[in-house]
């Protein structure tokens, strides 16, 4: 499949036109920024896994010295709600947000709490990774798939496409994120309930086969490292980031139907450090950013960064055809179908 016609049909889904959660870990705190502040300091709210936080913290300091990246970090669902509690306040308190879904920029948007802006970095990066209106671009990749836990699952056995996970042999072994705490899931159920192949009859099967729920991305990824569930619906980096600390886990990328996400960035309008912002979502699309990424388990947006693994070509090949009229339609039907399997009383 050609590589655009993929990311604007399987990747540019929009799930909803508002709020949605993407998992993430502990929060850590961050004040808000004051005057006095303004001029050596940035502020970054993000709902990635912490260790790509800290690798870019690390990485923007050493190349901007006189410049303190400050961030608050927690699942999407807190720090949406943390924007928009500060929204009414009257300003955002961030300088740059990163969160998962671009659904959640859109949102974003009609509440006017982003600037545009159009990066030097951008011309290496494809237009559809891009908002049209230039308040955001995509700054990471990531897939939805299936991990396992190889001491308790071969590679031979593990499953290869989401039918797998209804065969009976992985009964009460199946685990995978809450949609209504990780916008990367409710992305996933969203895109799988869209399309016909699947539609909520596999939710209800999936139910059926015993599947249970976190509620947040890295608890689902630890539960199976942990040998607590072998199977499960999960994302590629994070998988990875834990096999690379020595968890056991292994990742496969579904022989068909990869669900594929992209996660941008965007300027917070009225930005206190307004400069230093834009110096980091810079460094952040940079080429050197971008492979401070993808040496973290990232997939890079950029066309001339060297990819670890997989390549987004090769992803293309097997992604996921999403119907984008038919989910922006459905998008806030989807927690309640959702819902209406897994939470009956």
């Amino acid at each position: 499949m050609n590589l655009k016609k993929w990311l604007s049909v399987g990747m540019l889904c929009v799930l909803a036109a508002g709020i949605s959660a993407c998992g993430g870990g502990g929060a850590i705190p961050g004040s808000k920024q004051d005057k006095k502040s303004a001029g050596n300091t940035v502020m970054l709210y993000s709902s990635m896994q912490e260790d790509q936080l800290n690798a870019v913290k690390k990485a923007f300091e050493k190349k901007y010295p006189d410049i303190k990246l400050d961030y608050y970090f927690a699942g999407t669902g807190k720090v949406i709600t943390k924007i928009a509690t500060e929204a009414k306040s009257g300003q955002v308190a961030a300088d740059v947000i990163w969160v998962g879904d671009p659904a959640d920029y859109i949102g974003f948007k009609k509440m006017g709490i982003l600037q545009k802006y159009s990066s030097p970095e951008a011309k290496a990066i494809d237009p559809v990774f891009i908002d049209k209106e230039g308040y955001y671009t995509g700054a990471r990749m990531m897939n939805m798939g299936i991990a396992y836990n190889p001491q308790k699952v071969s590679k031979e056995e593990a499953p290869k496409t989401w039918d797998d996970l209804l065969d009976p042999k992985w009964k009460g072994q199946i685990v995978m994120t809450d949609p209504g705490t990780a916008g990367t899931t409710k992305y996933a159920v969203g895109a799988l309930i869209s399309n016909s192949k699947y539609g909520k009859a596999y939710f209800e099967k999936l139910k059926e086969n015993g599947t249970e729920l976190q509620s947040g991305t890295t608890a689902t990824h630890n539960q199976i490292a942990a040998g607590a569930y072998k199977v499960g619906m999960c994302l590629d980096y994070v998988t990875e980031n834990l096999k690379s600390k020595g968890s056991t886990i292994e990742f496969v990328y579904p022989k068909q139907d990869i669900i594929s996400i992209y996660s941008p960035i965007a300027l917070v309008k009225g930005a206190k450090n307004e400069a230093n912002a834009k110096k980091l979502y810079d460094f952040i699309l940079s080429k050197e950013g971008q492979e401070v990424l993808v040496q973290n388990n990232m997939l890079s947006v950029r066309k001339d960064v060297k990819q670890k693994g997989v390549t987004i070509e090769e992803i293309a090949k097997n992604a996921m055809k999403v119907d984008l009229e038919k989910l922006a339609a459905n998008a806030k039907n989807v927690l309640d179908q959702f819902d209406a399997i897994f939470k009956k009383k």
